[in-house]
């Protein structure tokens, strides 16, 4: 039976406060921290009973890695495997959208394993970066190839810390705002080369588990240049 899905955006960063795009793979701020603070004690009393988290898969971008870091640290603490990937990543190439690499990222957090990640990372402009290029195809080709890789897991629940963007026009079709969450449950799969495609928990179905974000479901794509 394939894993449920805790996906998570992170709390707010520098970028989100003016908004300002110049500013490179910014940090959470302090009240993104707070949030994030938050989100950890919500959370350690309000995932569901009946699932067990054995894996955190997160966005290689630092405002992701440090929410997962605060929020998830209890997890961690009790040997959950945090997995990098670069496929989590924002969409676009701006400054704000665009990683550090992989060398200073294992100088920053040493509590985290990239051996796995994707070496081209942060490359989303190259042809040798192409799975990231900001395009609908590119975009939604890696969310396709990121869920297909959690559908195959043998976890039985598995979260998720990425952004906004991706999770709204790749891969959930809902909107999560700064350290809200959503679960969902992926839907059956009748033929082989049918699509990866998510089933959101009553629970969170709304405004998130936080409480945060808005109603609206999205169609996977919309927005996403051709």
């Amino acid at each position: 039976m394939p894993p449920t899905l805790i996906l998570i955006r992170h709390a707010e960063a520098l970028h989100n406060l003016t908004p300002n795009h110049t500013v490179p793979d910014p940090s959470l701020t302090d009240r993104g921290r707070r949030q994030a603070a938050e989100l950890r004690e919500h959370l350690k009393t309000h995932l569901p009973s009946d699932r067990k988290v054995q894996l955190i898969v997160v966005s290689p971008m630092r405002r992701a890695i440090q929410t997962c870091l605060i929020a998830l640290d209890w997890l961690a603490g009790k040997g959950v495997k945090i997995e990098p990937d670069a496929r989590w990543q924002e969409n676009y190439p701006k400054p704000c959208d665009t990683g550090t690499p992989i060398s200073d990222l294992a100088t920053e957090f040493p509590e985290i394993d990239f051996i796995g990640l994707d070496p081209v990372y942060p490359d989303k402009t190259s042809p040798a970066g192409a799975r990231y290029h900001f395009r609908k195809h590119a975009i939604l080709d890696r969310a396709q190839s990121a869920l297909a890789d959690l559908y195959s897991r043998a976890e039985d629940a598995i979260i998720v810390v990425s952004h906004s963007g991706f999770l709204r026009t790749a891969v959930a079709g809902r909107w999560f705002d700064k350290a809200d969450y959503r679960i969902f449950d992926f839907a059956p799969r009748e033929k082989e080369n049918d699509p990866y495609r998510l089933v959101e928990w009553e629970l969170t179905s709304g405004k998130g588990g936080m409480g945060r974000s808005e109603c609206a479901e999205v169609e996977l794509g919309f927005g996403l240049p051709e």
